[in-house]
Protein backbone atom coordinates (compact mmCIF):
# COMPACT_ATOMS: atom_id res chain seq x y z
CA UNK A 1 0.00 0.00 0.00
CA UNK A 2 1.40 3.33 -0.76
CA UNK A 3 2.06 5.47 1.97
CA UNK A 4 1.01 9.16 2.15
CA UNK A 5 4.77 10.31 1.90
CA UNK A 6 5.28 8.60 -1.29
CA UNK A 7 2.31 10.80 -2.59
CA UNK A 8 1.67 14.20 -0.93
CA UNK A 9 4.69 16.75 -1.39
CA UNK A 10 4.61 20.35 -0.09
CA UNK A 11 3.48 22.11 -3.26
CA UNK A 12 0.03 19.91 -3.14
CA UNK A 13 -0.86 21.49 -0.28
CA UNK A 14 -3.57 24.23 0.25
CA UNK A 15 -2.51 26.32 4.04
CA UNK A 16 -5.88 27.89 3.68
CA UNK A 17 -8.48 27.17 1.12
CA UNK A 18 -10.29 30.73 -0.36
CA UNK A 19 -13.03 28.49 -1.29
CA UNK A 20 -16.31 29.06 0.45
CA UNK A 21 -18.38 26.39 -0.76
CA UNK A 22 -17.99 22.07 -2.22
CA UNK A 23 -17.26 23.42 -5.80
CA UNK A 24 -15.26 26.11 -5.18
CA UNK A 25 -13.13 23.33 -3.29
CA UNK A 26 -13.33 21.38 -6.20
CA UNK A 27 -11.65 23.59 -8.54
CA UNK A 28 -9.48 25.45 -6.46
CA UNK A 29 -7.56 21.63 -5.81
CA UNK A 30 -7.83 21.13 -9.86
CA UNK A 31 -6.21 24.44 -10.48
CA UNK A 32 -3.38 23.65 -8.25
CA UNK A 33 -2.92 20.20 -10.00
CA UNK A 34 -2.91 21.64 -13.13
CA UNK A 35 -0.32 23.79 -12.41
CA UNK A 36 2.11 21.59 -10.98
CA UNK A 37 1.48 19.45 -14.13
CA UNK A 38 -0.34 16.67 -12.71
CA UNK A 39 -3.43 16.71 -14.77
CA UNK A 40 -4.15 18.29 -18.09
CA UNK A 41 -7.65 19.44 -18.26
CA UNK A 42 -9.20 21.36 -15.29
CA UNK A 43 -12.66 21.16 -16.58
CA UNK A 44 -12.53 16.84 -16.92
CA UNK A 45 -11.25 16.92 -13.56
CA UNK A 46 -13.75 18.82 -11.98
CA UNK A 47 -16.31 16.87 -13.89
CA UNK A 48 -14.98 13.51 -12.34
CA UNK A 49 -14.92 14.83 -8.79
CA UNK A 50 -18.24 16.55 -8.94
CA UNK A 51 -19.81 13.57 -10.63
CA UNK A 52 -18.36 11.31 -7.55
CA UNK A 53 -19.40 13.79 -5.27
CA UNK A 54 -23.31 13.89 -7.00
CA UNK A 55 -22.97 9.51 -5.82
CA UNK A 56 -22.96 10.97 -2.12
CA UNK A 57 -20.79 13.94 -0.53
CA UNK A 58 -17.21 12.95 0.56
CA UNK A 59 -17.00 15.11 3.74
CA UNK A 60 -16.93 11.87 5.95
CA UNK A 61 -17.55 13.97 9.36
CA UNK A 62 -15.21 15.47 12.16
CA UNK A 63 -14.40 18.24 10.13
CA UNK A 64 -13.04 15.90 7.34
CA UNK A 65 -13.94 15.56 3.58
CA UNK A 66 -11.82 13.31 0.90
CA UNK A 67 -13.15 14.12 -2.35
CA UNK A 68 -11.89 11.61 -5.00
CA UNK A 69 -12.01 10.06 -8.16
CA UNK A 70 -10.74 8.10 -10.88
CA UNK A 71 -9.46 9.38 -14.01
CA UNK A 72 -8.26 8.32 -17.68
CA UNK A 73 -6.57 11.02 -17.99
CA UNK A 74 -3.50 10.17 -15.00
CA UNK A 75 -1.10 7.84 -14.96
CA UNK A 76 -0.07 8.28 -11.85
CA UNK A 77 -2.33 8.71 -8.42
CA UNK A 78 -2.58 12.08 -7.19
CA UNK A 79 -2.96 13.61 -3.46
CA UNK A 80 -3.66 16.99 -2.55
CA UNK A 81 -4.32 18.13 1.05
CA UNK A 82 -6.39 21.44 1.98
CA UNK A 83 -7.55 23.09 4.94
CA UNK A 84 -10.08 25.67 5.24
CA UNK A 85 -9.97 27.95 8.39
CA UNK A 86 -13.72 28.85 8.11
CA UNK A 87 -14.73 25.36 7.59
CA UNK A 88 -17.30 24.48 4.27
CA UNK A 89 -20.51 23.03 4.23
CA UNK A 90 -19.33 20.02 2.34
CA UNK A 91 -22.72 18.46 3.54
CA UNK A 92 -20.69 16.04 6.03
CA UNK A 93 -22.55 13.23 6.90
CA UNK A 94 -22.21 14.70 10.39
CA UNK A 95 -24.29 17.64 9.18
CA UNK A 96 -20.66 19.60 10.36
CA UNK A 97 -18.50 22.18 8.61
CA UNK A 98 -15.32 20.51 6.84
CA UNK A 99 -12.05 21.72 7.75
CA UNK A 100 -9.10 19.43 6.24
CA UNK A 101 -9.93 18.12 2.57
CA UNK A 102 -7.75 15.25 0.96
CA UNK A 103 -7.97 15.62 -2.76
CA UNK A 104 -7.25 11.84 -4.49
CA UNK A 105 -7.55 10.90 -7.93
CA UNK A 106 -6.31 7.78 -9.12
CA UNK A 107 -6.37 5.99 -12.71
CA UNK A 108 -9.08 3.94 -13.73
CA UNK A 109 -7.28 0.85 -14.09
CA UNK A 110 -6.64 0.92 -10.12
CA UNK A 111 -9.60 0.60 -8.56
CA UNK A 112 -8.09 -1.08 -5.58
CA UNK A 113 -4.93 1.26 -5.19
CA UNK A 114 -7.80 3.75 -4.85
CA UNK A 115 -9.75 2.13 -2.48
CA UNK A 116 -6.44 1.41 -0.10
CA UNK A 117 -5.25 4.73 -0.14
CA UNK A 118 -8.90 6.57 1.03
CA UNK A 119 -8.55 3.87 3.80
CA UNK A 120 -5.12 4.91 4.37
CA UNK A 121 -6.00 8.74 4.40
CA UNK A 122 -9.45 7.98 6.79
CA UNK A 123 -7.46 5.85 8.96
CA UNK A 124 -5.05 8.39 9.96
CA UNK A 125 -7.36 11.03 10.05
CA UNK A 126 -9.46 9.56 12.65
CA UNK A 127 -6.91 10.86 15.75
CA UNK A 128 -8.92 13.67 17.15
CA UNK A 129 -5.46 15.10 18.41
CA UNK A 130 -4.12 15.62 14.98
CA UNK A 131 -7.18 16.76 13.22
CA UNK A 132 -6.80 19.90 16.27
CA UNK A 133 -2.85 20.35 15.63
CA UNK A 134 -3.47 20.08 11.85
CA UNK A 135 -5.93 23.06 12.26
CA UNK A 136 -3.41 25.45 14.38
CA UNK A 137 -0.86 24.65 11.71
CA UNK A 138 1.04 28.29 10.80
CA UNK A 139 2.89 26.34 7.69
CA UNK A 140 2.35 24.20 4.60
CA UNK A 141 5.78 22.61 6.07
CA UNK A 142 4.66 21.78 9.45
CA UNK A 143 0.94 20.80 7.52
CA UNK A 144 3.10 18.04 6.01
CA UNK A 145 5.19 17.12 8.69
CA UNK A 146 2.36 16.37 10.88
CA UNK A 147 1.02 14.54 8.08
CA UNK A 148 4.08 12.79 7.14
CA UNK A 149 4.47 11.88 11.14
CA UNK A 150 1.07 10.41 11.37
CA UNK A 151 1.55 8.15 8.32
CA UNK A 152 4.90 6.79 9.75
CA UNK A 153 2.50 5.89 13.09
CA UNK A 154 0.38 3.98 11.08
CA UNK A 155 2.90 2.38 8.88
CA UNK A 156 4.23 0.63 12.20
CA UNK A 157 1.58 -0.70 12.72
CA UNK A 158 0.01 1.32 15.83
Amino acid sequence: MARIQDLLDGDLIIEDLAATDKPGVIREFADLIVSRGNVRDRDDLVRVIMERESQGSTGIGDGIAIPHAKSGEISDMVVAFGRSRRGIDFQSLDGGRAYLFFLLVTPQDRPAEHLKTLARISRIMRSAELRERLKACVSRQEILNLLLEEDRRYSNGK
